[in-house]
């Protein structure tokens, strides 16, 4: 699972150094996930040990980042695009794209991580 989390790292910042450059860099908070997928990578590749409590650990982390990250973003992205439309405004569209792009991947990630901490759940009880 460590290298899967090291793939939604490269994932994160490439989708945050797209946003950032690709709108001219005018908006620092599009690089958001650049930083969230600089923790899960760094995170990542401590969690490629061959130590099972300290691959536990780092995989812990980052599951927890990644749930942490797609509530927040999420909330956000709705909250955004709410106080746009009720504000009679159309909401930036490139914004609401990178931050439901994120949000997706954090859900997918969180939800092989549940599915790989399961499975080795599993396999020890057998």
């Amino acid at each position: 699972m460590a290298k899967v989390t090291v793939v939604f790292a490269v994932l994160l910042i490439a989708l945050g150094l797209i946003g950032y450059f690709g709108t001219g860099a005018q908006h620092a908070t599009a690089l958001i996930p650049t930083w969230f997928g600089a923790a899960l990578g760094m995170f990542g590749l401590l969690a490629m040990s061959p130590d099972e409590g300290r691959r536990k650990l780092f995989m812990h982390i980052n599951v927890t980042l990644g749930l942490l990250g797609f509530i927040g973003v999420g909330v956000e992205s709705l909250r955004g695009y709410l106080a746009a439309s009720h504000a009679g405004r159309q909401p930036d569209m490139i914004a609401l794209a990178s931050k439901l792009t994120m949000t997706g991947l954090l859900l997918v990630y969180v939800i092989l991580c549940v599915r790989s901490f399961i499975a080795a759940r599993r396999s020890r009880l057998v």
